[in-house]
């Protein structure tokens, strides 16, 4: 806010009075004789209302159009709208689950235990229960819909097969007005924690290249059917070698500098770029992917507990050197509020190699100073030693699984 060239409170610290407030947003906006509004990757970035309303109100939304961010938010509608595109989804109910008690015993026996129940307005991790056994299923199925109206207003819910190590791989997708689409690569997230992704890397190691060519291909061409426009990343489940939809991001990710640094395109530049109505500048044959890049998620916690820490910082020195990218917006003296989700940095270390990326990361890690606060720090230096990590492809299960047994361990 301080290097900003001009900066406007739109309300209180509650994000409700806030960064959810619409009319404080678009006012903000009229004031400073804006163009246009970045709804970042949090908040309402992927609330259609509020696109609509920026629209109406005379600015540019950057990213989509409301009816593709209403299509993709909604995981049924986005589920349906990906098998018709020739996107392979993860086996389960085909849309919303009924209200019938058997019908839903009907469709779990036929999708096979174990299953897992998902709001379809979810996101960020909630709205989910895993379901091992037929006795479990229905309760289970009830407690969802009461959480997802809670959550997000909508006490619609799905099934789908639970898998049990799958791998969490995503494709950076960019698409323009013009029905010119294409994809940037894969990353891999499987490095999470309650469904919260903890640590990011590009490309994802060990997948044959002709799997990722081949999905690729398809998300590419599933943003031209359904008429995107923007940035937007592709989730799936990988396990087997097989790929399964499981959602898409409509807005720009966390994770995007992974992407940025092993393709050289800046995805923010371009959201800026399509929302002025320009043309993609490449093909997909110009794409072309070098190195590996790793990303860790900093964030003001426990390393081993997880319990927030907000808090002044103290003290405060960013890592640098060869290969090292931080974006952050914390200095010296900075307090972490309590009201937000608690990361406070990236670190992005770059390398020719894999194993030259995780050297890089261990590094900067070491070197990072954020005191007065905790930090999840520890937990990264913890995981780039790991053996599983350093040899790559984990499941989207294995930190927790591995927090479990050192529980456990005492």
């Amino acid at each position: 806010m301080r290097l900003a060239d001009e900066s406007v409170c739109i309300g209180p610290p509650p994000s409700s009075h806030s960064y959810l407030n619409i009319p404080a947003i678009i006012s903000a906006s009229e004031v400073t004789d804006s163009q246009a509004i970045h709804p970042g990757y949090g908040f309402l970035s992927e609330n259609a209302d509020f696109a609509e309303k920026v629209e109406r109100s005379g600015f540019v939304f950057i990213g989509p159009r409301p009816d593709t961010i209403r299509l993709m938010g909604d995981k049924v509608s986005a589920k349906v709208a990906m098998t018709k595109a020739g996107v392979p989804c993860v086996p389960g109910s085909e849309g919303a689950l009924p209200e019938d008690p058997k019908e839903v015993v009907r469709i779990a026996r036929a999708v096979g235990y174990p299953v897992i129940i998902k709001a379809a307005g979810g996101g960020g991790g909630r709205g989910m229960r895993v379901v091992h056994t037929e006795a479990a299923l229905l309760s289970a199925v009830t407690l969802t819909r009461g959480e997802a109206q809670a959550a997000f207003g909508n006490p619609t819910v799905y099934m789908e097969k639970f898998l049990t190590t799958p791998r969490h791989i995503e494709i950076q997708v960019l698409a323009d007005e013009h029905k010119n689409a294409v994809w940037l690569g894969e990353r891999d997230c499987s490095m999470q924690r309650r469904h919260q992704k903890i640590i990011e890397e590009a490309p994802a190691p060990g997948i044959p290249p002709r799997l990722l060519t081949r999905i690729g291909d398809r998300c590419a061409e599933a943003c031209r059917k359904i008429g995107y426009r923007g940035a937007g990343t592709f989730e799936f489940l990988y396990q087997d070698d097989e790929f399964y939809f499981i959602e898409m991001n409509t807005r720009v990710q966390v994770e995007h500098p992974v992407t940025e640094a092993t393709t050289g395109i800046d995805i923010v530049q371009q959201q800026i770029r399509i929302a002025a109505g320009q043309k993609l500048a490449f093909r997909q044959r110009d794409i072309v992917r070098k190195g590996h890049a790793i990303e860790c998620r900093i964030n003001a916690e426990d390393p081993y507990t997880f319990v927030p820490s907000p808090g002044r910082i103290t003290s405060y020195h960013a890592p640098g050197g060869p290969g090292i990218r931080v974006d952050s917006h914390v200095y010296q003296n900075y307090v972490v509020p309590p009201y937000y989700d608690s990361m406070v940095g990236k670190v992005i270390a770059y390398g020719d190699t894999r194993n030259q990326a995780i050297a890089r990361m261990r590094i900067a890690l070491s070197e990072m100073v954020v005191e007065g606060i905790r930090t999840n720090i520890p937990l990264h230096l913890d995981l780039l030693i790991d053996e599983s990590f350093v040899r790559g492809g984990t499941s989207i299960h294995y930190l927790e699984e591995r927090l479990a047994k050192k529980k456990a361990a005492g």
